[in-house]
């Protein structure tokens, strides 16, 4: 008699846990609808204190806390440069930290002091009047993993179906919503200076290997020569704008760009959702990015200048 009370209250208590686990997946917007449009951003031109970091997306949750516990009122912000299915975890490239102020308004120097001694980097991105954006409701914690897993997806569909330009991610945590973005113009201006910086320093490198090999007859200028690997020019003086590659771990992301194009697009006076997808191969392009550089990728191009000098001799 006791066993059947036990194993009924042990079953009673299993179905109450049950539907609570339901209700919390479902809360945290398992059913929410997505809707992926192309026009104005949620912000308009923003100040950001962040922490730029190299590695794993799954390790930016600590920035996130370090940062929303310096300005707990302030809403947070990532900007996820690399496609995790195609770039190493290990190299990905992201920037976290906390928006300290939109539109006209400058930061309050207090809060931004307050950040700078935790380490954190002052930077402005541009406001834009094009972008692919989306939005998921950030209930719980289990909202973000949902997000990820939903809203990515979609936003690779639509970019690839209408062969757009849009790179980098940006994910924008404000009054119980999750904006999700990725810029249509203007490229250029939402990386943040150390990405910049990492592609100059290994353009230098590669440079005196260059010239190490210009003494032995190597011909620097072929077609497989470093030039093309150029990043964007800027497009303002104040930010940098540097290397490229999409997207938080942060789902189906095709983030490999063609910095030609990017140069073009950042410059451009005119940013326009209908010329952006009028030239296929102009957005095919832009949907191939060249990864981080490796000790591989110049010996190859070495390899490759010795054999066509061979050839011509």
């Amino acid at each position: 008699m006791w066993e059947w009370q036990i194993l009924s209250l042990i079953g009673f208590i299993s179905l109450v846990l049950f539907l609570i686990a339901v209700c919390y997946i479902l809360y945290s917007g398992l059913t929410t609808e997505i809707h992926i449009r192309t026009g104005l951003p949620p912000v308009k031109s923003i100040t950001i204190a962040y922490k730029y970091k190299v590695g794993p997306y799954k390790n930016c949750g600590s920035l996130f806390k370090e940062s929303s516990s310096i300005g707990p009122k302030l809403s947070c912000i990532g900007i996820f440069y690399d496609d995790p299915k195609k770039v190493p975890a290990q190299k990905c490239r992201y920037a976290v930290g906390s928006i300290l102020s939109e539109g006209e308004d400058g930061p309050n120097e207090e809060q931004q002091q307050l950040y700078e001694k935790q380490g954190f980097r002052v930077f402005s991105f541009p406001e834009v009047t094009h972008v692919v954006t989306a939005s998921f409701p950030h209930r719980t914690p289990l909202s973000v993993f949902l997000g990820v897993q939903r809203v990515y997806p979609q936003l690779n569909y639509y970019i690839k179906k209408r062969k757009l330009c849009a790179h980098p991610f940006l994910e924008i945590y404000r009054g119980g919503m999750i904006h999700y973005m990725t810029p249509l113009a203007r490229q250029g201006d939402f990386y943040v200076p150390e990405v910049r910086e990492a592609q100059r320093w290994l353009l230098g490198n590669e440079s005196e290997e260059d010239r190490r090999t210009d003494i032995t007859g190597a011909d620097s200028h072929s077609e497989c020569s470093s030039v093309s690997r150029l990043p964007p020019s800027d497009s303002r003086d104040t930010s940098p704008a540097p290397s490229t590659t999409r997207t938080h771990s942060h789902g189906d992301r095709d983030r490999h760009w063609d910095f030609e194009h990017v140069e073009r697009s950042d410059t451009s006076s005119v940013s326009s959702f209908e010329e952006l997808d009028l030239d296929p191969d102009r957005t095919d392009r832009c949907d191939h990015t060249p990864p981080p550089f490796t000790g591989s990728d110049k010996n190859n191009l070495q390899g490759q200048d010795r054999e066509m000098l061979v050839e011509e001799e």
